[in-house]
C-alpha cells in the first residue's frame, strides 16, 4: 500500500498523481517513448495498428464495494485487451484515461494504476501514457493497441455456412458472480473472483487467425447477443448446441439457490471475455478451443435450430 494510503486525490494535485501512478509502470520492448511527453511512441512491426477502447463507469460496470481498486484495474485493461486477441493481434500497449472524485484516496488509485499494469504485462503489453481528471463520477477509459504479426485481421463478417463455431474461454462465471453479489452474497467464490477478475484466453487469438478463423468476437455483452453481433455481419445463421456447455457444481448450486436458470448465465451473461470463432469445417481445433455449434446459411442465433427464451446479453442503454 502506498505512503499517501488515506490521502485524497485533491491534497497530491493531478501532476502529482500523475507522477505516483507512471513511477509504478513498466515497459516492454515495443514501448519506445513512455509516459512524460506529449505522446506515447510505440513500434508497429506490422506497420498496422489494431486499436480498440472501453470505457468503465462506477455504478454502470463496477462497483468499489464489489472490488478491490487492484481487481478493477485488472478488468478495465482486460476489457479491451480482450478485444485486440479478438482481431488475431498481439496485443503492445494501453492507454488510460482516468476521471476520479476529487475525494478518492491516492493510493486507490495507485492500486488501481498496479492492476492495469499487470493485466497488460501478462501479455506483454505496457501502459503507456493517458489523462487524468477530476469529475463526480469515477470513469476509466482504456484504449489498447495491438500487432498483427503480418497476418490479415479476424473480422466479424467471414463466417461462411457449414463452417465450425467454437469457443475458447469460459461465459457464465463472471454474471453467475455479478448475480450472487447483487443479492447481497460473496459465496461461492469461484463465480465472485471471476466477476471481479476475467480470466480471459489472450494467445486463443492470434492462434485462430493462424489457423485459419474465418471470423472472430470478444464475448463481452453474453454468447449469444455477441454471436448475433458476428452472424449480422458475415450474413450467416450461428446455431448452438446446448450440451456443448456443462454447469459446473458451484454455477448449478448458486442457480438452485437463486432461482436462476444456469444456462441464461451461460449463454447470455457477459464479462468473462471468452472468445467465440468461426473455422473452416476440417480443422483440427488446438487445446483451448472447444466445439459449440455450426453456421449456416440464413440470419439470427439459435439454441438446438430454437430461438433462446430470454435475454441475449447485456445492453448498456437499458
Amino acid at each position: 500500500m502506498s505512503d499517501l494510503a488515506g490521502r485524497s486525490v485533491v491534497g497530491v494535485g493531478e501532476f502529482g498523481l500523475i507522477d505516483r501512478v507512471t513511477a509504478r509502470l513498466s515497459y516492454g520492448a515495443t514501448v519506445l517513448l513512455g509516459p512524460g511527453d506529449d505522446a506515447a511512441v510505440v513500434a508497429a512491426p506490422d506497420a498496422r495498428v489494431v486499436a480498440t477502447t472501453d470505457v468503465l463507469v462506477e455504478g454502470r460496470h463496477f462497483r468499489r464495494d464489489w472490488s478491490g481498486a487492484h481487481d478493477i484495474g485488472r478488468r478495465a485493461a482486460a476489457a479491451n485487451l480482450a478485444d485486440v486477441a479478438a482481431m488475431g493481434a498481439e496485443p503492445t500497449a494501453l492507454l488510460v484515461a482516468l476521471c476520479v472524485p476529487v475525494d478518492a484516496d491516492t493510493g486507490w488509485v495507485e492500486e488501481l494504476a498496479d492492476g492495469l499494469g499487470a493485466e497488460a504485462a501478462g501479455v506483454g503489453a505496457s501502459v503507456v501514457g493517458g489523462d487524468m481528471s477530476a469529475s463526480p463520477t469515477l470513469t476509466i477509459a482504456v484504449t489498447a493497441l495491438g500487432d498483427l504479426g503480418g497476418r490479415p485481421p479476424v473480422t466479424r463478417a467471414g463466417a461462411r455456412p457449414g463452417d465450425l463455431l467454437a469457443l475458447a474461454g469460459r461465459t457464465g462465471y463472471a454474471a453467475a458472480g455479478f448475480t450472487v453479489l447483487s443479492r447481497g452474497f460473496r459465496t461461492p467464490r469461484l463465480l465472485v473472483e471471476a466477476y471481479r477478475r476475467p480470466e480471459v484466453p489472450y494467445p486463443a487469438g492470434p492462434l485462430a487467425g493462424r489457423l485459419g478463423a474465418t471470423a472472430m468476437i470478444d464475448v463481452s455483452d453474453g454468447l449469444l447477443a455477441d454471436l448475433g453481433h458476428l452472424a449480422r455481419a458475415s450474413g450467416v445463421a450461428v446455431d448452438i448446441t446446448r450440451d456443448a456447455f456443462e454447469v459446473p457444481p458451484p454455477m448449478r448450486d448458486a442457480a438452485q439457490a437463486l432461482g436462476v436458470d444456469p444456462y441464461a448465465w451461460l449463454l447470455a451473461g457477459g464479462d468473462d471475455h471468452a472468445l467465440a470463432a468461426t473455422f473452416p469445417p476440417a480443422t483440427a481445433l488446438p487445446p483451448g478451443w472447444r466445439a459449440i455449434g455450426r453456421v449456416a446459411e440464413g440470419s439470427g442465433v439459435t439454441v438446438d435450430g430454437r430461438p433462446f427464451d430470454g435475454p441475449a446479453g447485456w445492453d448498456h442503454f437499458r
